[in-house]
């Protein structure tokens, strides 16, 4: 499990810098943009905060979302 405090400071990559690019916690697995709708995935309690890895599952609905997110190769 991601930590709060690492949760409260982290922000999507690709929106931080023109918005607020706040994320929601979904089933513990990944963090989605309220912003742009990215959604990125939590490996092995590690957040993958990639733009590119975002971008992948951006027109995946939030219910469509593997749980727990595919491994990263």
């Amino acid at each position: 499990m991601v930590k709060k405090e690492l949760l409260d400071i982290l922000r999507c990559p690709a929106c931080v810098r023109e918005k607020e690019g706040l994320l929601d916690l979904h089933q513990d697995s990944w963090l989605i943009c309220k912003d742009c709708g990215r959604k990125y995935p939590i490996v092995d309690d590690i957040p993958v905060m990639l733009i590119d890895e975002g971008d992948k599952w951006v027109d995946t609905a939030v219910d469509k979302l593997p749980v727990p997110p595919p491994k990263i190769v």
